[in-house]
């Protein structure tokens, strides 16, 4: 038996091609993939062939935003069930080292992520994974809602790290789909406001839908308590520092394309302004499907195209050919 597979053979090329249909560790679960958002990391991967030291160099399966239906489970298994409806969470770390031990988990230096070099990722009909990877999500919850859990995951985290209290103002550079669930974390979990800024009038029509400020970039003044940069564009971390109260918090969740990144010191010394990095994320999850169960998060208004495994092609290229496009979704068993 086999399954079909994307496979990004070459860069810029995808072939669908024949996998062994895989069979579960004790451990493991095998999960059916119904849904698979296109992230920006799979872009880069597939026009570029690499994101800082990960390189492509060979043939390699993209996609980590997923979900899907168990089908096998491995001896061991008692987490989930055959038929029970799961978000993956893509990164499976040793559990046994240094970090591992400390809580932080998705600092693993082993870390296995999916559609990190030299790991394959989703955009198969099914996969064999870690079943302490898997959360059921509730029977009202979609799969492709439950795919895009992991990019409201990273919002969660950099809301997490930004050290986000109730009350605060909350400003989000960049308006693209961890921009825009970073804005509707920072609400739900009590921002008094969060403000988007973006130079896309399409993208910040949607950032007002849901339930988003919206703001021309190059503003001024000392207005917010919060910044969560998600461009990863030249100069906007330091412009958005300068808008920080005194005492403000900022996570720089976007990787910039620049190794070094200047800030305007004296200014944000003055207002001892905190920085804070962001990988990924970490026991995010639950909070996730909570907040999208209970409907204090919109994340299907990101969908705006769907594709079968045979136009993965198209899905990784839709953000550079289709202006008004936000998130595209793979549906491996169409």
């Amino acid at each position: 038996m086999t399954v079909r597979a994307a496979v990004m053979t070459e860069l810029g090329h995808i072939e669908v091609q024949d996998r062994p249909e895989p069979e579960p560790a004790p451990h493991e679960a095998v999960v059916r993939i119904r849904a698979v958002g296109v992230c920006g990391s799979d872009t880069a991967y597939y026009t570029v062939g690499r994101i800082g030291d990960w390189v492509v160099d060979g043939p390699i399966v993209l996609g980590h935003e997923v979900s899907g239906e168990v089908v096998a489970v491995g001896s061991d298994v008692t987490r989930v069930a055959v038929g029970d409806r799961v978000a993956v969470e893509p990164g499976t770390p040793c559990r046994n080292c240094r970090e591992c031990r400390a809580g932080r988990y998705h600092l693993c230096p082993d870390l296995v992520f999916l559609a990190t070099p030299p790991y394959d990722g989703a955009l198969v009909e099914a996969m064999a994974i870690d079943a302490r990877n898997l959360f059921p999500i509730p029977d009202g919850m979609t799969f492709e809602e439950a795919a895009l859990l992991e990019p409201l995951s990273v919002g969660i985290w950099g809301c997490r790290r930004a050290g986000l209290q109730p009350g605060d103002d909350v400003l989000v550079s960049g308006a693209g789909p961890v921009g825009l669930l970073a804005g509707a974390a920072a609400l739900a979990l009590g921002a008094a406001s969060a403000t988007v800024t973006d130079v896309s009038e399409f993208r910040l029509g949607v950032a007002e839908r849901m339930g988003l400020r919206t703001e021309a970039p190059g503003g001024s003044g000392l207005d917010f308590d919060v910044l969560l940069e998600c461009s990863g564009a030249s100069g906007v971390l330091a412009e958005g520092l300068r808008r920080l109260r005194p005492g403000g918090r900022a996570a720089m969740i976007g990787m910039p394309k620049e190794e070094l990144v200047g800030l305007p010191m004296s200014q944000l010394t003055v207002q001892e302004i905190s920085v804070s990095l962001v990988h990924r994320y970490n026991d995010t999850w639950p909070l996730a499907i909570a907040l999208v169960a209970s409907g204090r998060v919109d994340v299907s208004s990101l969908v705006t195209h769907h594709f079968g495994l045979a136009e993965t092609a198209d899905a990784l290229m839709l953000g550079k050919t289709v202006t008004d496009s936000i998130k595209a979704v793979v549906h491996p068993d169409r």
